[in-house]
This record gives structure tokens, sequence and C-alpha cells, in this order.
């Protein structure tokens, strides 16, 4: 609705005349919140007076002219602004709306001389949208800090000097300096040896993540712990909050059925109810026989403010844009409120495993010695000296182990295609690899060894079998808890499909308790299993994936959820869901809010209509005056706003 957009742009205007760029208020934010409110207190104020007067007989005077001139006074502030946006409307063609029904409804009011109905009406009209924006402003905040990171200078290194530069003018591959409070201004990796940063903005969780150098820093980040040098990666439009802000900015563009079906509802109903309220006035003269045209004008009257649909066409956007909001403060992004709607729906959650349920990184599990005379440690220095020569992800994982004494130093390392390496290390030969590569070189393996489903590291040395080190990806903290949530929530079934090897999947997949799994899938074999699980009666399927391979999935899924959105420009673009925390636990979250918001929507439509037709009733037997008029219309708006605000005030833990 215009009316709606203008709202919403006056509350932006009236923030960005009232905060400074370093976020503080200035002098005029008094000024600007007295101007709007000013209106509908004036006209609060001749109401009451007027009432006081009229009822009280106070000025024996107060008739006539004066009291008409004093009740258009009260009405004009309110009234005015109505009656203008009602015939800017007509003007474009555009008749039968809210503002139509309201002015015609008071002006009648007028000319039949019930004056305080007719300034009531408006004067409630008013101060229903004043909740509105209230509402709409309260919704937007956790959206609006997302704005407010949008870092608006890079200090560039350049012919020997940083120079402060617009961050869309740094190119990839450039050195930027950061200070303590500033946002990172760009994607990139971290130069410096450390660094300290506050994520929520990007990713809703107010805990500092400390960073290590090499490691990937996000723009909008705020640096918390001395000055740090970044090297850029993206370009500023290409980095995580600016795709982030997009999706933002566009996702109240993307209705849902119900709001859309509102809309059209509106634009049908609306010119139905003026020609009922025409028929209501003048037919009953054919059938009444004492008829009074002023008492059918005021039923008339009566019957087109309650027939005015502002408690739908507000409350029902209002209520999606509060759990966009919620979602949002949450560290969940929905792409629109179609998807709000979509999550409702969902009977089957499939989900990745790696990076999805697990954290992606190779971690050690254990440490086995098979050589008495060789200590832990002392294998495990014979282990790291060759991995030192390897760029592996497991060898990363094997040189993170801490062993105390002087580190050992390997020689003539060489790698044997698909086994390992093999090399010399304090003089003597060692080996390290799977066990092909034992084997292969006649060292005898134990048996246990076969049973271990994780990745394994065997050490021979010396041509003796040394050892051998599990490796594992670690579940992450609230994997076990995220299944126990989605389950809570209502969902029948959980699937895992992978890409790693079966024996992995199927483990990972029975400590988690989930009902099905499938490992070794290549994208196109994912893409099938979710083809195969729609085409099942009654089933909607969300897929929650975090990385390139998963594209495919999470664009043919009814609901798409990318998970480490930070991390995965093809993911955050295809998916229908963020979670920036990259926290499973939030998926059963983002099925609350969205069951939430669609329940408060209804709420809202049933409370709108079930008043409406009682007083409708009423108001046409007669039985009703303006003052339940004004209920059922504006009253009953207020309340489905209230309602709708209730989403920013749940507890969604």
């Amino acid at each position: 609705m215009k009316k709606k957009k203008q709202n919403s742009q006056h509350i932006n205007d009236s923030e960005n005349c009232c905060i400074g760029n370093d976020g503080s208020h200035n002098s005029n934010d008094n000024a600007s919140t007295f101007k709007i409110y000013l209106p509908a207190t004036f006209s609060f104020v001749m109401l009451i007076t007027g009432i006081i007067v009229d009822y009280l007989e106070i000025f024996p005077h107060f008739s006539d002219w004066i009291r008409i001139v004093w009740y258009v006074m009260a009405y004009i502030p309110v009234g005015f602004p109505v009656i203008i946006e009602g015939w800017e409307s007509i003007k474009k063609g555009d008749f039968f709306t809210e503002f139509l029904l309201m002015s015609i409804a008071t002006i009648g009011a007028f000319a039949i001389g019930e004056y305080p109905e007719g300034v009531a009406v408006m004067l409630f009209y008013a101060v229903g949208e004043l909740f509105q924006s209230a509402a709409v402003k309260k919704a937007k905040g956790s959206i609006k800090a997302l704005l407010d990171v949008r870092p608006n200078e890079a200090l560039v290194y350049r012919n020997n000097n940083y120079v402060s530069v617009n961050p869309e003018t740094v190119a990839i591959g450039e050195k930027v300096q950061v200070r303590v409070g500033e946002k990172i201004p760009l994607d990139g990796i971290l130069l410096s040896e450390k660094g300290s940063f506050n994520t929520a903005a990007l990713t809703g969780e107010s805990k500092p993540d400390t960073i290590a150098k090499g490691e990937k820093v996000f723009a909008g980040s705020i640096n918390l712990d001395g000055v740090i040098e970044i090297e850029t990666t993206k370009e500023f439009k290409d980095s995580s909050i600016a795709r982030i802000l997009e999706m933002v900015q566009n996702a109240t563009a993307r209705k849902s059925k119900t709001e859309l079906f509102i809309r059209i509802f509106a634009r049908i109903y609306t010119p139905i109810v003026v020609f009922l309220a025409i028929g209501l006035t003048f037919l009953p003269y054919f059938f009444v026989d004492e008829y009074v045209f002023s008492d059918w004008l005021y039923r008339a009257l009566i019957f087109l403010v309650i027939s005015c649909p502002c408690a739908l066409v507000i409350s029902i956007p209002l209520g999606y844009f509060g759990g966009l909001g919620a979602a949002s403060k949450n560290g969940i992004l929905f792409k629109g409120a179609s998807f709000l709607d979509e999550m409702t729906k969902v009977t089957t959650v499939v989900m990745d495993k790696t990076g999805t349920v697990t954290k992606g990184v190779f971690k050690i599990k254990n440490v086995v010695v098979n050589n008495g005379s060789l200590s832990e440690a002392e294998m495990m220095k014979y282990l790291m000296a060759m991995e030192e020569q390897s760029t592996h992800p497991i060898a990363k994982a094997i040189m993170e182990y801490k062993a105390d004494g002087e580190d050992f130093q390997a020689t003539k390392v060489t790698e044997v295609a698909g086994k390992g390496l093999k090399g010399t290390v304090n003089g003597k030969i060692v080996l390290v690899g799977n066990k092909p590569l034992m084997t292969s070189n006649n060292i005898e393996v134990p048996s246990e060894t076969d049973n271990i489903v994780e990745s394994v590291v065997m050490v021979s040395i010396e041509n003796k079998f040394a050892g051998y080190v599990i490796i594992a990806d670690e579940l992450k903290a609230d994997a076990h808890e995220a299944i126990k949530q989605i389950r809570e929530s209502g969902i029948s079934k959980i699937i895992m499909l992978s890409g790693d090897k079966d024996s992995i999947t199927q483990q990972v997949a029975k400590e988690m308790s989930i009902d099905t799994a499938k490992g070794g899938l290549l994208p196109e074999d994912k893409l099938n299993e979710v083809e195969h699980l729609k085409k099942q009666f009654n089933t909607k399927v969300a897929f929650i994936g975090d990385g390139i391979n998963d594209a495919p999935v999470l664009a043919a899924s009814d609901v798409g959820i990318a998970m480490g959105g930070l991390g995965s420009d093809v993911a955050i673009e295809t998916a229908d869901v963020i979670i920036q925390t990259d926290q499973p636990s939030k998926i059963a979250r983002a099925i609350k809010i969205g069951r939430s918001t669609r329940r408060i929507v209804w709420q809202n439509i049933g409370l709108a209509f079930g008043v409406k037709a009682v007083v409708l009733v009423l108001g046409a037997g007669g039985l009703a005056t303006m003052w339940e008029a004004v209920f059922a219309d504006v009253g009953v708006a207020l309340l489905a706003i209230l309602n709708a605000v209730r989403l920013q005030k749940m507890n969604w833990k």
C-alpha cells in the first residue's frame, strides 16, 4: 500500500536526520519525534475537549457554526492527509482504497452532524498508523543493524603509505590496515599473527571470534584487539556484508501467498463494500414504510468504516515483517516472507555431513602406539617430521599435535602416489600413509585397523609397524541438540546424504540417531535422492548444505538452507534460508519462527473478519454506532499490530 510505503520511508528519513555519522543522536531527535506525534495529539485534545463541552454543556454558545469549526479543526490534522492520499490514488486510477472508504465515511458523518464520530474515525486511524510505524521500526531494528555495519572507509597501502579510500575502490590483493574498533571493509585473509573480532552483525553471535594468520576475515566484522593487516580477496560488491545487505533489502519484496491473496482480496472487496453501502442507503426506500434518509446514510457510513480492510492490509504484512526481523535477530536470514510459509510445511529434513553437522576440519581422534620402545610423543615426532612436507588437510591436522622436546627433521621425503610418504628421519627409514603402503613394503598391519571407519594414518620405522593415528571430522558442538530439536519440532524424517565414504557417513548418522544415511554420493546423486523424495505423497523437503557441490540440491529442494553462508558464495546465492551462525540447531529455530509467524498472521485474519462480521450485522440493523465501527476497524487493527509485535518479544531458544 502506498500509505505504508510512505510511512516506512518516513521512519527511515526521521532516523537519518536524527542520527549522526557516529551513530549518536543529535538535537533534531526530539523535534522530529514531536513533529510525528503532533497532529494526532492536537486532534485528540480537540476531540476530548469538544466531547466534554458537548455533554457537560459548559459553554452554552458551543453550538452551530462554533461547534462545526471546532470539530473541523480537530479533523484536519488527521483527516486531511488521508483525503489527499485518496485523491492521489484516484488520479492514478486506483479508486477503491481504504483511504476513499475513510474519507467518504467521515465526510458523510460531518454531513449528518455526527462530528465527534467523524473525527474519531480519522484520529484512531492515525493512532493505528503510529502504532504500525513503531512496530515496523522495532521489527527493522535487527535488520537495520546490518546497515549500520556497512564499512565507509578503508586504509589501503598505496605508494608506501596508508591512504583512506572508499571500500568500493579497493582491488583484490591490496593490503588494508584496520585499527581497533574499526570495521573490516572487505573480505580478506589475515596477514597479522592473530586478531579478535566482533562478528555479531554477520552471525548474530556476540561472542568474539579469534582468527589466526592466514584465515579468512569478513567485511563488517569489528576489530577488537590491536592494529591488524589483511589482504583483500574480494571486491566490496562481492563481500559477505554486501551480499547479506542486498538479500535483506530484497527480503520484504518477496511476498508470501497469504500477503498476495490479501492484496488481491482487498482490491475486489473494497469496491463491493462501496456499492453495498450505496445500496444500504437507497434501497430501503423501496421496502421501508418510514424511510429516513439520514438514518440509513448513517448506517451506510458505519458499514463503510467497519468494512475498511485496514486491519488486514496493515497487520498481515507486518506479521511477516516481524517474522523476518525475529529470524534476523537470531542469525537466520530468510530471503523472503514466502519462505517463512514454506518452512512451516517441511516434513523431511535432508542434510549434508561435512560442514553441516561436522566442522569440516580434520582433528586427531586417537593415537595408538604398537612399538613398546616408543612413546606416543616420539612416534608423533616421526610422523610430524614427515607430514611437515605435505599440504594435505590430514597433514595439517597432524601438525596441530603438541609434543614436548625438540622436533625431528625429515630428509629425502618422496610421495608414493595414492598411498603416502617415504623418507628418512634421524637416519631411520620412515613410512607414513595407508594400509596399501604398509603391505607393499611387507610390513604387517594389526587386524584391528580393518574395523576403523575413520581415516587412518599408519607409521612404520625401520620396516617395523610403529602405530597409527585416527583422523576424524569433529561434530559441531550443537549437532546432537540440533537433531533432537528438529524431531521435537515435528519433522517426521531426517536423512543424511554425503560425498564422504559410506562407512564414515553411516557411523556419524548412527551416532546422531539419524533415520537414513547414504555416503559416497556425487552432487548429481544427492540431487536424484532429493527429487525422488519430493515425488512422495505429502512430502516437503528442506535440504541443508554448505558448499558449492550442494548448490544443485539447494536449488531443487522445497526449502534450501545454507550452513556456513559466510564461507560459500554459491550456497548463499542459491539457498532460500541462510544460517549465519553456522549452527545446525538454528534449523529448528527457523521452523519455530516460521510457524509462529504463520499462526499470528492467521490469528489476525480471524480476529479481523470475526469482529467485522459481528459489527457489520449490528450496524446494518441499526444496533451499532460509529464508535463500535471505529473499534471494529481501527481497534482491531491495533490489536492485530500488538499481536504481530509479539514475534519480537518471544524467546526462541
